[in-house]
């Protein structure tokens, strides 16, 4: 059984993986991403996804940065607050290259590592998961996974962000105006 991760950054990735592996899964990792910004931001999260896929002996597809092109699929969205309509729409963003991923490789399943924050709705994220073939509805935050991340993270050395990766997120507004 293989499954396609969609891995937002590495710590994310750490319990999300093992539990896959866990139940049987051989894991491809997928970094496509062009929501994170700044560009530092994203290569930064690439490289410590890296380690993750290292450490487990991992395959990692990365899709090419495009964050125009995300900015594009969110436009309208940039004020709504966290958790909300923009959320949804990046979510569906990465989810479809996600899916179009999963189809060209002959891959039958695929999921994402988002569902293990708790600062993430899992019930939001299979909501638009599910309208894609394929999509594994599991949330990594259950069974403690959300403090495994965080242990395994420190484990392991990994830079842990503090944004979800968007210049409109909480944690991140003050980059925005940087950004315009």
């Amino acid at each position: 059984m293989t499954i396609l991760l969609h891995a937002c950054c590495g710590p994310c990735s750490t319990a999300s993986v093992c539990r896959l592996i866990e139940a049987g899964w051989t894991v491809v990792l997928y970094f496509p991403n062009s929501n994170i910004w700044p560009e530092a931001e994203h290569a930064k999260r690439y490289e410590e996804l890296l380690k993750v896929a290292d450490h487990h002996k991992l395959t990692v597809i990365k899709e090419r940065y495009d964050h125009e092109k995300w900015l594009e699929a969110v436009a309208g969205l940039e004020r709504e607050g966290e958790g909300g309509a923009r959320c949804s729409r990046c979510f569906a963003y990465n989810l479809a290259q996600a899916h179009d991923k999963a189809v060209e490789l002959g891959i039958g399943h695929f999921t994402t590592t988002l569902t293990v924050s708790r600062f993430k709705n899992s019930r939001q994220i299979f909501s638009v998961g599910e309208q894609f073939d394929g999509f594994e509805a599991i949330d990594f935050k259950k069974r403690g996974g959300f403090e495994a991340s965080t242990r395994l993270a420190k484990e392991m050395g990994l830079y842990r962000q503090h944004y979800c990766g968007c210049e409109f997120s909480g944690e991140n507004k003050r980059f925005a105006s940087v950004r315009r």
